[in-house]
């Protein structure tokens, strides 16, 4: 049977286990929707669940497909069961009217209704491609095997995902933070050699999925994911570098991932936290509270506007964990 293709969608893969939390919240910044994965052969919700369902609601987004994955494993009045529960999970939520469809990924029951759903909840946004770009790092690499002659070696590679305008071959672009030069950090500049997006080559790209960008820099600057986190649009146009975050923020009643509902205390000056803004994540020191806002000195400076949403984490039971957002105020 003969198929055209009708859209191409991307997926970030968000770890259930609530140690891993960061990679959850810094995945979050790209995406238009989600998939919530919640096995019918458990209680709803696990911690990590609920923890899930907490970010999305913190960084915004609203347009959900509930997963009821796992149903060869239960008999039909667990499911039942089961199904009850995330009804009951959801309800007052982000995802209250969300559609919850049960799968067997493994048996491979149900996936076309998955695919709907992708197509019905999860529209493509419409996206403004005339502003000058801005694109999150999600991941950087060395293409180069071991070994490679110098001639044939190929500049360094950095991916993720463009939120607004384009970028295109042949364009001149700026990456920050940057690199570390000792105690300091300096924005890279580099000319886009190639661009690939969907499995496919192209000559420019504009928002939406998961983008490849082939450059001119030296492949040891991109090795391993070291420039994540880091921005990339026109020399000089980019959010501005800081070290130095001052934060009206929005604590949550409970800590998030955790078995025991505990409470969010308030914060403490010299108290270490962790923050994540975009695809970047700093650790950072409490230097000043004043109401609901607090100054913070960053390890890692970030670019960050004030259009920007900041998740705010803290060190409970030898895990970070999600305690609450906030926004810059200066």
């Amino acid at each position: 049977m003969e198929t055209e293709i009708r859209r191409t969608v991307s997926f970030v893969d968000a770890p259930g286990h609530e140690s891993l939390m960061a990679t959850v919240l810094t995945g979050s910044a790209l995406l238009d929707g989600a998939l919530l994965v919640i096995a019918a052969n458990e209680k709803c919700p696990l911690p990590q669940t609920r923890e899930h369902l907490t970010v999305l609601e913190v960084v915004g987004i609203k347009n959900i497909v509930i997963v009821q994955n796992k149903i060869d494993l239960v008999d039909e009045e667990r499911a039942r069961k089961n199904y009850e529960e995330i009804k009951k999970f959801i309800r007052g939520t982000v995802a209250e009217d969300a559609p919850i469809i049960p799968v067997s990924a493994q048996q491979r029951i149900n996936i076309e209704y998955v695919i709907q759903a992708i197509e019905e909840y999860i529209p493509t946004p419409e996206r403004d491609r005339k502003q000058d770009p801005l694109m999150y790092v999600a991941r950087s690499f060395d293409i180069n095997k071991p070994g490679c002659p110098i001639e044939k070696l190929a500049g360094g590679v950095i991916g993720g995902s463009i939120i607004k305008g384009k970028l295109a071959v042949g364009q001149k672009i700026e990456i920050a933070p940057g690199i570390r030069i000792g105690d300091k950090w300096k924005k890279v500049t580099t000319t886009i050699v190639s661009l690939e997006k969907g499995g496919k080559r192209v000559k420019e790209a504009g928002p939406g999925g998961l983008l490849g960008v082939m450059t001119t820099l030296d492949p040891s600057l991109t090795k391993a994911d070291s420039l994540v986190g880091n921005m990339v649009g026109v020399p000089g146009k980019l959010p501005p570098v800081r070290s130095n975050l001052t934060l009206r923020m929005k604590l949550l009643d409970r800590v998030v991932g955790t078995k025991e509902m505990i409470p969010v205390t308030n914060m403490k000056q010299g108290e270490t936290l962790m923050i994540n803004v975009g695809t970047a994540r700093s650790i950072g020191t409490v230097t000043r509270i004043k109401g609901d806002m607090i100054d913070i000195d960053l390890k890692i400076p970030v670019c960050v506007d004030k259009t920007m949403k900041i998740v705010i984490s803290r060190q409970v039971l030898g895990r970070w964990r999600l305690i609450g957002y906030g926004k810059l105020v200066s």
